[in-house]
C-alpha cells in the first residue's frame, strides 16, 4: 500500500494527540490496583549484563532507519491515516499500564507507526518502538480488542526485556560487540539498515518468553479496557491463517497451537475484573 507524505506540522499534531490521550489514560491507570493478576516470574537476571540504555539506544537507531526506508518507498502511513490513528488510540490506553512491569518504561519515548506491507506482522523494540504492518489488520480483520492483544504482547516482550536477556546469553560477560546486529538476530556484522526489518521479524524468543508476553500482554490490554476474550479469538484467527502451510511471518516467531489458546483461556478469568473496572 502506498501513502502520501504529509507536512511536518501534521506529524507534530498526531504525536501531540497521542501524548494527550496517553496522559488522560494515565489518570485512570492511577486508580487501577497495582498487583499483577497473571502469574509470571521475575525477568531474567541475565539482562543485567547488558546496559539497558545501550540496547534501547540501538533499537531507536534501527527503528529510525526502518521508518526512513518505509517512507522512501511510500509505505509509511501519514499521520492522518485512520488505521494509524486507531492504533495510536489503543497505545494511548496501554502505555499508562506498563510501569508496574518495568519502571524504565516511564522514561521511554513510546512511538507507534504503521507500514504498508503484505506481511502479517507487528513488533515492539526495546524502548517502546512499535510498528504494525497493514496486512495484520486487514487480512485478519482484527477488532480493536484483538489488535490490543497483539500490541500488548509485543509491548510485553520489551517490558520483560527478552531481547536484552537474549543478548546477554550470547555475549556471556556482557562485552557488547555489534549490539545492533545481536539485537536483530544477525550472526555477524552487516548492513543493518538494509536488513533491519527482516532480521527483527525473525528474532526468536524462547517458549518461556512467549508465555511471559502472552500473559503480561493479556493483563496490559485488560487494564486498558480491552476484552480479554479477544486473546483467544486472535490466536484462533492466527491458527486459521497458518493452516495452509504458508503462514504469516508473525507465526514464524510466535507459533500458534492449542496449548497456547488453552493457557490464555485459563487466564482470562484472572483479568476479567480489571477489564470490567476499566470499562466502568
Amino acid at each position: 500500500m502506498c501513502f502520501l507524505c504529509e507536512a511536518k506540522h501534521s506529524a507534530w499534531s498526531g504525536r501531540r494527540a497521542f501524548l494527550l490521550a496517553a496522559a488522560g489514560a494515565a489518570a485512570t491507570a492511577a486508580t487501577t490496583p497495582l498487583r499483577a493478576q497473571v502469574e509470571v516470574g521475575p525477568s531474567s537476571g541475565l539482562r543485567n549484563l547488558v546496559p539497558a540504555d545501550e540496547i534501547e539506544g540501538a533499537a531507536t537507531q534501527e527503528y529510525t532507519k526502518l521508518l526512513a526506508e518505509a517512507r522512501a518507498k511510500g509505505a509509511l502511513a501519514p499521520q492522518g491515516n485512520p488505521q494509524l490513528q486507531r492504533l495510536r488510540g489503543i497505545a494511548a490506553r496501554l502505555v499508562p499500564q506498563t510501569a508496574q512491569w518495568n519502571d524504565r518504561s516511564r522514561q521511554w519515548r513510546w512511538e507507534i507507526n504503521l507500514i504498508g506491507s503484505k506481511q502479517i506482522n507487528a513488533f515492539c523494540m526495546p524502548g517502546g518502538k512499535i510498528a504494525f504492518y497493514t496486512a495484520i489488520l486487514e487480512q485478519l480483520q482484527l477488532t480493536d480488542d484483538e489488535a490490543a492483544m497483539i500490541m500488548g504482547h509485543e509491548m510485553a516482550h520489551a517490558l520483560r526485556e527478552h531481547a536484552r536477556a537474549r543478548i546477554a546469553k550470547s555475549q556471556g560477560t556482557g562485552t557488547i560487540l555489534s549490539l545492533g546486529a545481536q539485537l536483530l538476530g544477525l550472526g555477524q556484522l552487516g548492513d543493518l539498515a538494509a536488513s533491519v526489518g527482516t532480521q527483527l521479524l525473525t528474532l526468536r524468543f524462547s517458549r518461556e518468553d512467549e508465555t511471559d508476553a502472552d500473559l503480561v500482554g493479556l493483563e496490559l490490554a485488560a487494564r486498558g479496557g480491552y476484552n480479554p476474550q479477544a486473546a483467544v479469538s486472535l490466536w484462533e484467527k492466527m491458527a486459521q491463517a497458518g493452516g495452509g502451510g504458508n503462514g504469516p511471518a508473525f507465526l514464524s516467531t510466535h507459533p500458534s497451537g492449542p496449548e497456547r489458546i488453552q493457557q490464555l483461556q485459563a487466564n482470562v478469568p484472572k483479568v476479567q475484573g480489571l477489564y470490567l473496572r476499566a470499562r466502568s
